[in-house]
């Protein structure tokens, strides 16, 4: 049996395709015998852009476009009239859409004109391998892509089997794609290390698929989707991804020179914390969220396998939430490997200042710790378990440990208040030091999330979202289970309010470059913090007696109450009076957060005072 493997725009051009590595370990181990080639029609696109566009399209361009145009459907326009045979396709609707919307489009404008010529050069290289089946990863905006050379595949070649897999086939999408494409043969629903290759068994022996978990198929014009399995993959039968031809691709295209690569590696799958308390806005994990890992000795074989195999240090740990149990057993054998490792972890915001050193001595420069606000309540009704004091610590620590982190602040959650966000915006200035949110985001309403589940938490109201107008021709009734993303009347702050936490943010991420907040100075009777942040004049803060006490006791975060028992067990002679006072004046001079009643410090330390111009 001779198979393609697919990856098609919009992967990110620095990481290969885990889905793809996966599976080609998978039929190396179930069908040895195989022929296996790899299309990374991603890359390729992005290399076939800067040619035929003269350098005018660059990688760059396509990177802009894989990063911010999911939702708003920008991808999938791109290859939208090749998939329904009109070049033409939807321009109207896009442009009334971004119009809306505020949205530029000027960049897949250009790119469309080179959608059908790629299209047509993807399929002529995948039919000069003579493959039996073809198999398509697809996640986001790899759909229409996918979709549109499967059409031209099963046109000029009827006799080859396509394959649709990927987080887009999850649950009733997978059906739908199947149903409304009759190009395509099969869509995998699920996980594909079992079902990919039992699949082929059935193509082998020319036996319908009646036994697949949670395969889609045709039974003659009758579309026919197999109950999905109630059982997730073990981790012990999750292969090490084999990333030989991506490399050998990357290096051989012009895109090498564009990007700094990286290695996609997968530790667990699903979310501890959503197994029980699902994020309400979260859908990622589709219909997989049961948390399942890979032990610690596992992990190190793949990562050092990787690495000196590839020679390449920069790691993007793709777990959607990191094991608790990998801090104490990975990463002290990443920390002692010798290795000037560079890695991404996505972790819990609520990691002690213990477990934030672990992560830097194994070469952890970059967390998603999921912030996602600094209030409390608010958080408390995404269902995140941790507050907002504690989430601006987080920040603070990571600042100290130069460890970078990437986070969005979400709002629009039904029962949101104004003065929610009331106190958090008048103390945005006070946090500039700190790492500023990537953007201000009013929450989607995603398939699978909770907000989607289980209308009664507010979103009774959805219909597929109005990006998919500008990308299909199907009846909404079709939408409802093809597409990921859905429009519903806005829930919680609207207006001034919103307006004002646009704009604090904006002056937030405006101000961190020439901001700090620095401890310079820390002896028994005294603390001096150099301030040196956007928006204020440049000074000294000098805390003597009872402040030094109070504002050490803050750095863990406490309240009120906590800080007067501590100060009682110090035997200092602070009444509750005198500790509220002194938390007010150091909330003034904007030295601490407060949300509710915690309180957390705002200076770092550990930064060496010359990394801090103008200091005195």
């Amino acid at each position: 049996m001779r198979l393609s493997l697919v990856s098609m725009p919009w992967q990110l051009l620095e990481l290969p395709s885990l889905a793809i590595g996966i599976l080609r370990s998978c039929v190396a181990r179930t069908r040895p015998e195989a022929e296996v080639t790899e299309v990374h029609a991603a890359m390729d696109w992005a290399a076939f852009l800067l040619a035929e566009s003269g350098g005018a399209l660059t990688p760059h361009d396509y990177t802009h476009v894989a990063e911010t145009g999911l939702h708003h459907g920008l991808g999938d326009w791109v290859f939208a009239g090749v998939l329904h045979d009109d070049d033409r396709w939807r321009e109207f609707e896009l442009d009334r859409y971004a119009k809306d919307s505020g949205v530029d489009i000027e960049l897949v404008r250009r790119m469309r004109p080179y959608a059908r010529p790629f299209v047509e050069r993807v399929v002529d290289e995948i039919l000069g391998r003579d493959p039996d089946v073809v198999g398509f990863t697809t996640t986001f905006m790899q759909n229409v892509p996918s979709l549109a050379v499967a059409r031209l595949l099963k046109r000029r070649r009827p006799a080859v089997r396509t394959v649709l897999g990927g987080a887009n086939c999850d649950g009733p999408m997978g059906a739908a794609l199947l149903r409304n494409h009759r190009f395509v043969d099969f869509a995998v629903r699920g996980e594909g290390e079992l079902a990919f290759p039992a699949l082929l068994d059935h193509l082998t022996a020319a036996a319908p698929p009646v036994d697949v978990p949670g395969l889609c198929w045709w039974d003659g014009d009758r579309p026919v989707a197999n109950p999905e399995s109630a059982v997730q993959v073990p981790p012990g039968l999750i292969p090490a991804p084999d990333y030989t031809d991506w490399q050998r691709a990357l290096e051989a295209s012009p895109v090498r020179t564009f990007v700094e690569p990286k290695l996609a590696v997968e530790g667990a799958r699903g979310c501890w914390w959503g197994e029980k308390h699902q994020c309400t806005f979260c859908g990622l994990n589709g219909s997989a969220i049961a948390f399942r890992s890979k032990d610690a000795d596992t992990v190190w074989g793949e990562v050092s396998g990787l690495v000196e195999r590839h020679r390449i240090l920069d790691l993007v740990m793709v777990d959607n939430i990191m094991d608790m149990g990998h801090l104490g057993k990975l990463l002290p054998r990443m920390a002692a490997s010798g290795w000037d490792l560079r890695v991404h972890y996505e972790v819990k915001s609520n990691l002690r200042p213990d477990q934030l050193d672990l992560l830097a001595a194994a070469g952890v420069v970059h967390i998603q710790p999921g912030i996602e606000s600094l209030n409390g309540r608010v958080l408390d009704l995404m269902d995140k378990g941790v507050g907002g004091a504690r989430n601006v610590r987080l920040l603070r620590d990571c600042h100290e440990r130069g460890l970078t982190v990437s986070w969005n602040y979400l709002y629009g959650f039904p029962g949101e208040r104004d003065a929610d966000y009331a106190s958090v915006i008048e103390q945005m200035p006070a946090l500039v030091h700190l790492q500023p949110p990537g953007g201000t985001i009013r929450i989607a309403l995603e398939r699978f999330s909770p907000n989607f589940e289980r209308p009664e938490l507010g979103f009774a109201e959805r219909v597929p979202s109005r990006v998919y107008d500008h990308i299909y021709d199907l009846p909404t009734e079709e939408l409802v289970d093809l597409v990921y993303l859905f429009d519903t009347p806005p829930q919680g702050i609207r207006g001034e309010v919103e307006a004002r936490l646009h704009r604090a943010v904006g002056a937030w991420r405006a101000g961190h470059a020439d901001s700090s907040l620095v401890v310079v100075a820390d002896s028994d009777g005294e603390l001096r913090i150099a301030d040196r942040r956007h928006g204020r004049p440049a000074r000294d803060h000098l805390l003597r007696g009872l402040d030094v006490a109070v504002y050490r006791l803050t750095e863990r975060g406490r309240t009120a109450r906590s800080v007067l028992r501590a100060l009682v067990e110090q035997e200092w002679e602070a009444s509750e009076e005198e500790v509220t006072l002194v938390l007010a004046g150091l909330r003034e001079r904007g030295l601490v957060y407060c949300d509710g009643e915690q309180v957390v410090a705002l200076a770092v330390r550990d930064l060496p005072v010359t990394s801090w111009a103008g200091a005195e």
